[in-house]
């Protein structure tokens, strides 16, 4: 049942990570707009929302539409596709293991008589699921970053980051194994957010549109409910995941100081430069992307179960 658990998530969150990788890309060069430390600021400084001392103002907002079209012209289409590999790793061992896992405690918890799970135990499941998942997922999350952000810098400055082997190994190299878990506190503290908000809300709002009568078990029940727990995890998730592409993505020079100390420390050098509203950048292809993506997921996901319960029964 367990490893049953882990097949069926696995393929469905490589199925939906694939599918939205260029929103996801545009998500993080949105995320890392206003850096004051950024090398080619003439080409990455926007407007920020809310700054309190800031020398961004003045200049034009760039929507999620203008990075797109500027991708297109600077770097070609394929760039939409930058670091996709690495989303592939990610998605095998992130997600993988938090589907996986969220089952198997899910299966264990629910009430035998009843077939019920309380949101809270959902929610704790969650929580639990992201965390381990994310610990195993980290180096590829960097590796993926980096390769979403590396068009943004100038010429002379890019990572040119062949594959996500590639990534890890020059990673390893010259910055050290720590470097792959870089940020991972954030990860962990994302993940842990969008893994109880993603699953348990799914979860919750499936069986009461099964159970009121709204609609009956089927792709409309699965659609709707993924779509609400898209949103809830994008409002949940947005702020941790500004700090996480930060301090993921930042250079750190040979003996050189590094532009954050740590989560914190990035979280109020952004806050006081860009205003508190910096924590949301982003958000329209965070959700543009992450409502996709869950729907792409949970669909995936329960027809693959259909798929493997009608092949056992068959056997």
């Amino acid at each position: 049942m367990g490893l049953k658990g882990f097949a069926e998530g696995g393929i469905a969150s490589i199925v939906a990570g694939a599918s939205t990788h260029p929103l996801d890309l545009i998500k993080v060069r949105m995320q890392l707009q206003g850096e004051s430390h950024v090398p080619n600021p003439s080409v990455q400084v926007y407007r920020p929302a809310l700054a309190m001392n800031s020398p961004a103002i003045g200049h034009p907002r760039v929507g999620p539409i203008s990075i797109g079209v500027r991708i297109i012209q600077s770097e070609g289409v394929a760039a939409f596709f930058s670091g996709v590999s690495a989303t592939i790793l990610r998605q095998t061992l992130y997600s993988t293991t938090r589907m996986g896992l969220y089952d198997i405690l899910k299966n264990k918890w629910t009430d035998k008589e009843t077939e019920n799970l309380p949101l809270t135990s959902k929610i704790v499941a969650g929580l639990i699921a992201g965390g381990v998942g994310a610990a195993v997922g980290n180096p590829a999350d960097v590796a993926m970053v980096r390769m979403q952000a590396d068009g943004r810098l100038p010429i002379d400055q890019r990572r040119n980051y062949k594959s996500v082997i590639d990534a890890l190994g020059q990673m390893t190299k010259q910055e050290g194994v720590g470097s792959l878990w870089r940020g991972s506190a954030l990860t962990v503290n994302r993940a842990v957010i969008v893994t109880a908000s993603q699953l348990a809300t799914y979860d919750q709002i499936k069986e009461m549109i099964v159970e009121k009568g709204v609609m009956s078990e089927g792709i409309r029940t699965h659609v709707t409910a993924s779509f609400s727990a898209g949103f809830v995890a994008a409002v949940a998730s947005n702020p941790i995941d500004v700090i996480k592409t930060r301090v993921m993505n930042m250079k750190v020079a040979p003996r050189a100081v590094p532009p954050y100390s740590g989560a914190l420390d990035c979280a109020l050098k952004t806050v006081r430069a860009e205003g508190p509203m910096s924590l949301y950048k982003g958000f329209i292809p965070t959700i543009s992307r992450q409502r996709p993506f869950t729907v792409v997921l949970f669909v995936t996901l329960e027809q693959v179960r259909k798929l493997l319960k009608d092949f056992l029964l068959r056997r």
